[in-house]
Formats: C-alpha cells, sequence, structure tokens
C-alpha cells in the first residue's frame, strides 16, 4: 500500500486518479481549491496554503509515495487581447503550481518516489492559434519536469511526465465557453468563427474517459522502469500538421481562419 498525493482532485482526472489509487489498495491525498469530501482545500498559487496542506499530510500520512499533478486550467483567447492577470493566473496554476507543490512535499517523498506530472499533446506542438498562453504553460511545465527530473535522480525519485490528448473531463464544455466568448468578443480577428470551431470541435470530439488517464498513472507508478513521457490519445489531425513545415503550417491556418 502506497500514499500518494494528488493536485486536481476535484477534476475529472484527479478524482478518477484518486478513485483508481483507492480501487487498489492505496491511500490518496488529494488537493484542490473547491472542497469536497476526502479532499483538502488548498490554493496552488499560495505557498502558506501548500505549506499547510503539506502539514497535514505529514500527520496523517508521514511520507509519500508519489506526487501527482493533474491541476490546470486552459483558456483559449489572442495572446494580445488576454488580460494580463489572466495570463498569470494560468503560468501560476499550470507552472509555479507544480513547482510550488513539488517543493514543499518533497520532503515526504521517500526513497524511490515518483512524481507523475500531466502536461498536454499540445506541448511538444506548434500551437494552434488562440491556444498560445496554454501551450506556452504546458511547455514550460515540460521543460521543468525535464531539468526536475536531471535534478531528483540524483536522489533516487523519478518524474515522469503524462502527454494527453482531449480528455472528457469538465474542461471540454468550459473550453467551448471560453472559444465562443474569444469569437463573440475579439476586436482585432474578424475570423471564420465556425470553421474555427470545427477545428476545435474536431480536435476535442476525439476524447478518452479519465479513467484511462489514471490508468496510464498507475502504470508509471508501479513500473519498475516507467517511460520519461506518455502519449496517450494524441490527434491525428495534430500530428500531421506537425509534420508540415511551420510556413506550411502558418499559410494552412491563414487559409482557413482568414
Amino acid at each position: 500500500m502506497g500514499n500518494y498525493l494528488v493536485t486536481g482532485a476535484n477534476g475529472g482526472m484527479g478524482k478518477a486518479i484518486c478513485t483508481r489509487l483507492i480501487d487498489e489498495g492505496h491511500r490518496a491525498w488529494g488537493l484542490d481549491l473547491n472542497e469536497a469530501e476526502g479532499v483538502i482545500k488548498t490554493d496552488i498559487t499560495d505557498a502558506q496554503s501548500v505549506l499547510a496542506a503539506c502539514e497535514r499530510v505529514k500527520t496523517e500520512a508521514g511520507s509519500l509515495d508519489g506526487i501527482i499533478h493533474a491541476a490546470g486550467v486552459y483558456d483559449l483567447n489572442s495572446l494580445v487581447e488576454m488580460p494580463e492577470d489572466d495570463i498569470k493566473r494560468d503560468i501560476d496554476v499550470n507552472l509555479l503550481g507544480a513547482f510550488r507543490v513539488n517543493r514543499t512535499f518533497l520532503p515526504l517523498l521517500g526513497g524511490h518516489g515518483r512524481i507523475v506530472i500531466i502536461s498536454s499533446e499540445l506541448a511538444p506542438l506548434y500551437p494552434l492559434p488562440f491556444t498560445g498562453v496554454y501551450a506556452v504553460t504546458k511547455t514550460a511545465l515540460e521543460q521543468y519536469a525535464a531539468a526536475l527530473n536531471m535534478e531528483l535522480q540524483l536522489l533516487g525519485h523519478r518524474v515522469v511526465v503524462i502527454r494527453p490528448g482531449a480528455v472528457n473531463t469538465g474542461m471540454l464544455p468550459a473550453s467551448t465557453r471560453k472559444l465562443d466568448e474569444f469569437c463573440e468578443h475579439t476586436r482585432l480577428y474578424r475570423l471564420n468563427a465556425a470553421r474555427f470551431k470545427r477545428i476545435v470541435d474536431r480536435i476535442e470530439a476525439r476524447s478518452v474517459p479519465p479513467e484511462k488517464i489514471a490508468s496510464v498513472v498507475s502504470r508509471a507508478l508501479s513500473s519498475t522502469r516507467p517511460r520519461l513521457v506518455y502519449n496517450v490519445n494524441r490527434n491525428p489531425l495534430l500530428l500531421l500538421m506537425n509534420v508540415l513545415p511551420q510556413k506550411a503550417q502558418l499559410a494552412i491556418i491563414r487559409m482557413i481562419l482568414k
């Protein structure tokens, strides 16, 4: 039986991961901004809130066998119109939140403990328009994970990245709402909103249930030789697009959206 910490525990992926761990006989401590049964209310953008959660987990668990990062936010907006506070929030949650949790909880991580960071299929790709901030934060998160892995291997720990495509969580309806708001309110881009929405819909239509991600997390935690990166449900259209030179990708997007 192991002790595991899961951020974003009230979200679709986080909840599925906690359920999977408990079903396998482990104990899971969930962190989330929204309070719920079995979840420690924690703001991962606040160092003191994270520290208070760490003290509670230390008292109840003593040590941890792994930390799983499922917390994240997803915005669709223009990089030159998006409010600065929204950009700062996305960076704070998607990147610095993982940094704060790992820095604070590392003393609880036992020998050969693992850190699993859930990124996105967009991280290694040339980003689609208006997904820029999300892509930037997830790309930075993967670089952070790679750098952290270099360092923590010297302490006997491993860092694993899971790179999912569309997952059927509460983020999909939210992203649709944000897309509608953007197309309605943008003052700079007279784009073909209907075409843009069709692109997003085709990408998100091939979603997998969050239990699929939980299964991969379980494998990454239990494998004697885990992969550095697990790719899950990568979209073939995005993969095909990124085989092309960047100039060709720019031309295609320009032709579709203008």
